[in-house]
């Protein structure tokens, strides 16, 4: 179906209808010059031909089976796929979704587009800190081939050498190193240079690889302010910070986004035109996988296929794979489908009455997800991304004009933000910027090393609460702390055995002290930063409101708990309920990815992470499934 038909406008007309104050652009006519505009750019962009009936996959058999159209399951199918003797079936849950976030800040604009059914329909999301909240990841929609759930703010941040170091010891597999492990950041990348940035050394970042990384987002003047700031209170520089010498610093980040200033997905990086016209790699979508089928020879559990279905009522198919059945279905969907097949702890699956395949208790366990805090502060000049929520008839014209800027003059603009421009790693008990006679507490050290950091900071050029529900009436910028190393853990448990029945997620935050009191040490430097220059000069100081932080400097530590404890948030990224860890280590997975005891079956995405990297996630990602598919051709054709 070309986009440019019917059922495409009338997608974007609706989902246009749930942003707020959208009858602003909808009773204009800048709308209707807005949906020509785009009919005339998408116009030729073809959906590809993606398999939606599923009883034409269930007549066929493959060798390898995919679960997850996501980061790893995309670049999996790609590179598995390169061998004409393997044939490879990838489904995704998801549909296409027609208005592809190409925009590089669709981290918060998507936010925009989630109606409150689908709000509803997400886990609910038990804190340690406070109530139950229901709005956290969509486990139903981060599956979807362009919902990059891992990092929604394109940020190319891939953790700590020492991050991997450690899974390596862990394993007792020096291939996890970041020695060689790194290999696999380089066959992803193709970095391309920018000649604002000079130092980045281009010997160590790939160049030929799917993914193009670099620095083609647009970067508001307070985010070149915020390094400034960082460096003046003893926060180095770093130009990369990927690279062995480790991450702690600042600097503007690389992003996933390329010279067209769109958004680069596993997706539209890994599945391209010539890849989807191999006649050994099936795509379907509306696939939702409701349990591996596994069978039993000579007392061995071998899994052989999976039962797939499109919704609750629709018909079971069963589809069969001759050697590798792999979950990347992300560190919610992977151990509750593992859990659905009988793979799990065999307390639980019996309390919801599944038979039990393999009692494997690590299934669903020591959930970790990176926890922010957000202080927010006025905009001196006035010159924030506030008018990305229109709530006056010029903002809605404003809108028009960035849509047209970005698409047809092909200039950026406000749209080609990434939001989260500039970032600071650095680590809770750093001297200069902790100094021991104001912060005598010694915390647990979570880190990997002592060159990896626990805390990262970063800005944007927009405030915003709940995961952009809440905007404020007056120019706003924000700051922000993530956790990148914490100790707390969660679960993913069962709800009931319908496979179409959420599960419930409970990551727990701050159920260890020290992350609440880490998360602090964040937020009084980053009132630090905000108060030094040149940050200073570009907001409002003197401002005072009680949803404002200019004065929040002065709170107590016993008021900045209850601050941290109040807007503690997730970024999305659930990592580490399948760790690859021995058994006797709550392990799931071994350091090939396979599922203990059960022979062809494995998982291949964040939540096979023995610890969550002190970075953003997606990297690791890609890496690993390159990684995999190395493993898998070999074994394969062996």
């Amino acid at each position: 179906m070309a986009i440019s038909d019917p059922p495409f406008l009338k997608t974007f007309i609706d989902r246009i209808k749930l942003i707020p104050h959208a009858q602003l652009l909808l009773g204009s006519g800048g709308f209707a010059a807005l949906v020509i505009v785009l009919h005339f750019i998408l116009r030729r962009k073809q959906t590809p031909n993606y398999v939606t009936n599923l009883a034409h996959i269930g007549a066929r058999q493959y060798d390898v089976i995919i679960v997850g159209g996501g980061t790893t399951g995309c670049a999996l199918a790609a590179r598995l796929s390169e061998d004409p003797a393997i044939r490879v079936l990838l489904l995704e849950a998801g549909q296409r979704v027609e208005l592809q976030p190409y925009f590089p800040d669709y981290s918060i604009r998507n936010m925009s587009f989630l109606s409150e059914q689908n709000l509803k329909s997400m886990p609910r999301v038990k804190h340690a800190s406070g109530p139950e909240r229901s709005y956290w990841v969509d486990v139903r929609f981060s599956l979807s081939l362009f919902f990059h759930y891992v990092d929604p703010t394109c940020r190319a941040q891939y953790g700590a050498p020492e991050d991997f170091d450690e899974w390596a010891k862990l394993m007792n597999d020096d291939s996890w190193s970041w020695k060689n492990f790194s290999q696999y950041f380089t066959k992803f990348e193709r970095y391309q240079p920018h000649p604002d940035y000079p130092l980045v050394n281009t010997a160590v970042r790939g160049s030929s690889g799917p993914i193009r990384i670099g620095y083609f987002n647009t970067v508001s003047e307070t985010s070149k302010a915020v390094i400034k700031a960082c460096t003046s209170v003893g926060i180095p520089f770093s130009p990369d910070f990927n690279v062995s010498s480790g991450t702690l610093g600042v600097s503007r980040i690389m992003t996933y986004i390329d010279e067209k200033r769109q958004r680069v997905s596993s997706e539209s990086a890994y599945l391209t035109k010539d890849v989807l016209a191999r006649k050994n790699l099936t795509v379907a979508v509306n696939a939702q996988v409701t349990r591996v089928i596994f069978k039993t020879e000579n007392g061995e559990k071998r899994a052989i296929g999976v039962q797939v279905a499109n919704s609750p009522t629709g018909i079971r198919y069963r589809v069969l794979a001759r050697k590798e059945v792999i979950l990347c279905a992300g560190a919610v969907q992977s151990p509750h489908i593992l859990k659905l097949s009988g793979v799990g702890p065999a307390e639980e699956l019996k309390a919801h009455g599944i038979s039990t395949v393999h009692d494997l208790p690590g299934v669903g366990s020591n959930l970790v997800d990176h926890p922010v805090v957000d202080i927010f502060l006025k905009d001196k000049h006035d010159r924030s991304l506030k008018y990305l929520r229109p709530k006056s008839l010029f903002d809605a014209c404003r809108v028009l004009f960035a849509l047209i800027r970005y698409h047809l003059l092909g200039m950026g603009g406000p749209l080609a933000t990434n939001f989260g421009e500039s970032a600071a790693f650095v680590r809770s008990d750093d001297p200069v910027l902790f100094p021991k006679e104001q912060y005598p507490e010694a915390l647990l050290d979570s880190t990997s090393g002592p060159g990896a950091p626990d805390l990262e900071l970063f800005s944007t050029p927009l405030a915003y609460k709940e995961h952009g529900k809440i905007t404020f009436d007056v120019h706003t910028y924000a700051l922000h702390v993530y956790l990148v190393r914490p100790l707390s853990t969660g679960s993913v448990l069962l709800r009931t055995s319908n496979p179409f029945d959420l599960p419930i997620v409970n990551p727990n935050y701050l159920k260890v002290p020290e992350d609440a009191v880490k998360l602090m040490r964040g937020v009084r430097l980053l009132l630090k930063i905000a108060q030094t220059e040149p940050l200073a000069s570009y907001l409002d100081q003197d401002f005072r409101r009680p949803d404002l932080d200019h004065g929040t400097h002065l709170k107590s530590d016993e008021e900045m708990l209850e601050l941290v404890k109040e807007r503690v948030e997730t970024v999305y990224h659930p990592a580490c309920t399948c760790r690859m860890a021995p058994p006797e280590m709550n392990g799931v997975v071994d350091s090939q990815l396979r599922v203990y005891g059960i022979h062809g079956l494995r998982v291949c995405d964040t939540s096979v992470y023995p610890w969550i990297v002190s970075g953003h996630t997606a990297g690791a990602c890609y890496a690993m499934a390159e990684k995999l598919a190395d493993i898998l051709k070999k074994s394969i054709r062996d």
